[in-house]
């Protein structure tokens, strides 16, 4: 089949790498791609909110998929226009893509479904958050309703923090995203992270991974949109996995189709794993980067076949992923100065890192007169595996350390708690 998968990101090269492999690919375009993707694929310049010159092109060049890597274009209604064109794709409608677009739409639809998540306040103004918020205690989980590409929660850990926070964020600091904030109640736990492909109908389990959102070691510092992921996550028990696939996510895809608006492709359910058990903290409509970079490195499937299936509402019928079960870790090499205003241009040689099969994804690069150069915040993604996290975290940090990037930095403890966890396991 032909296929067009469209983003440039870390997560899009290991889509990229995947797809490639896939028997049922026949040809691999990406927009706009990087110079990893373009090793996998042949990038084309296309305008994803430009529905027309998209559906154009699938029309002209006899595309058979598009994949849809990030969440603006799914949120913004590029699936509903090419389905209406006849093309299938991998990602859902715009009015199921709310469950990441909307904080509020999503908390609102948990509170129907009787979905484990944190208590919340939906707030439209600055003052009537500052009410809200005396209706909890410290620490503050704020959050922009909005897109806000992974940055648009705050941790407030006193009330005067909580409503500087919010004085911010309704001054504009995430844009539009900021225009509601979601007040929660702080919840208590380990963070893990579940994923599952869906027709609508069928609900099947694609992995858990386990991400470190802090730039500082120790999960210190601002979120980002992650340093460093590794899968699966031991925490998440099979036991917890089921209750989790039952609680939460059969009960949102059951909703979204009971309303008319039938979800397609992957759900992403972030989780804390409480005392009670599995809730839900958000859900996100496309794979998780760099959960997905992990995630793609287990996976040992005709991936293209697969999200054909799920496109096609065939589902039932492709079988039971299947992953190897050795443990992947990725860990971001980030460029200096980020999140706040990362430095571009540095130069990169990535030397012998891919020399013992580990595998670099490109997240911000560029090419600059043949030479590879930073354009982005987060720019690599070192990614290896191992018979447990330690010799996967052990493989990931030697491949990083061939690499060559005087302005890059990288968290240097991505799966401390499982690690530590394996060593008092003896």
């Amino acid at each position: 089949m032909n296929i067009l998968l469209l983003g440039s990101g870390g997560r899009e090269h290991a889509l990229a790498w995947k797809l490639a492999q896939s028997p049922s690919c026949d040809k691999l375009w990406a927009s706009p791609g990087n110079p990893g993707i373009a090793q996998e694929a042949e990038c084309v310049a296309l305008d994803a909110t430009d529905h027309a010159a998209v559906t154009a092109f699938c029309r002209e060049n006899g595309v058979d998929l598009v994949v849809v890597g990030p969440e603006a274009p799914l949120v913004d209604g590029l699936a509903d226009s090419l389905r209406e064109a006849d093309v299938a794709v991998f990602g859902p409608s715009a009015a199921a893509a709310q469950l990441e677009g909307s904080k509020g739409f999503t908390k609102d639809l948990c509170a129907r479904a009787n979905i484990p998540t944190a208590r919340y306040i939906r707030t439209h103004t600055l003052e009537e958050a500052w009410g809200a918020l005396k209706r909890f205690d410290a620490p503050f989980v704020l959050k922009a309703d909005g897109l806000a590409a992974g940055k648009g929660v705050v941790i407030a850990e006193t009330r005067e923090e909580a409503q500087h926070a919010l004085a911010e964020m309704f001054d504009g600091k995430f844009g539009e995203a900021g225009a509601e904030v979601v007040i929660e109640q702080f919840m208590t736990g380990e963070e893990a992270s579940l994923f599952a492909l869906t027709d609508g109908e069928t609900i099947v389990p694609f992995g858990s991974a386990q991400d470190h959102k802090r730039v500082g070691e120790g999960d210190t510092g601002p979120n980002t949109g992650g340093m460093g992921a590794y899968s699966p996550a031991p925490v998440l028990t099979p036991e917890l996995e089921q209750r989790a696939m039952r609680e939460i996510v059969e009960p949102t895809v059951r909703v979204l189709r009971e309303a008319g608006t039938p979800y397609c492709g992957v759900l992403y359910a972030g989780l804390m794993l409480t005392a009670e058990g599995p809730s839900l903290i958000e859900y996100n409509v496309r794979f998780g980067d760099p959960e997905c970079q992990v995630l793609m490195l287990r996976y040992c499937g005709d991936l293209a076949a697969l999200m054909l299936a799920c496109a096609q509402g065939q589902l039932g019928e492709a079988g039971t992923p299947q992953f190897v079960e050795d443990y992947a870790m990725t860990v971001v090499m980030a460029a200096e100065g980020y999140p706040d205003t990362p430095k571009k241009g540095g130069a990169i040689n990535l030397g012998q890192a891919e020399s013992d099969g580990s595998k670099v994804f490109h997240a911000g690069t560029a090419l600059n007169d043949g030479a590879l150069v930073a354009n982005g915040g987060r720019v690599l993604n070192v990614t290896a595996s191992g018979q447990n996290v330690t010799q996967a975290q052990r493989a990931a940090y030697a491949a990083l350390d061939a690499i060559d990037f005087a302005d890059g930095f990288c968290r240097r403890d991505i799966g401390w708690r499982e690690v530590a966890r394996e060593a008092s396991n003896g």
